[in-house]
């Protein structure tokens, strides 16, 4: 591991110090564990719009098919492969009414 130098307020830093006291952890895991959380989060950021890409290429090209008409995404079209990944296994019920039928 690299180790690496902060600057940093006083009055933060004893708090900060006082937290990983009461966490029973040190003040280097606590920065080492923030900042894998940044990181991770700015990769599902990363993802998300990779997939938000793909979803709007998609469009364009049902579009095109269709004689240039826009297709209008459904819910389930968003979903469906975030279901497929997460229910595979499971039988899914539909999203509104969990298969009751509609009154």
């Amino acid at each position: 591991m690299k180790n690496i130098t902060l600057a940093i307020d006083e009055e933060l830093l004893g708090k900060a110090r006082n937290l990983a006291e009461r966490r029973k952890t040190s003040l280097n895991a606590m920065v080492r564990s923030l900042l894998q959380q940044e990181v991770e989060q700015e990769d599902r950021i990363a993802w998300a719009k990779a997939g938000m890409k793909r979803l709007m290429e998609e469009a364009r090209a049902k579009a095109a098919l269709d004689d240039g008409e826009a297709y209008v995404w459904t819910r389930r079209d968003a979903y469906a492969e975030r279901e497929d990944r997460l229910l595979s296994r499971h039988e899914r019920p539909d999203l509104r009414g969990f298969g009751e039928e509609e009154s």
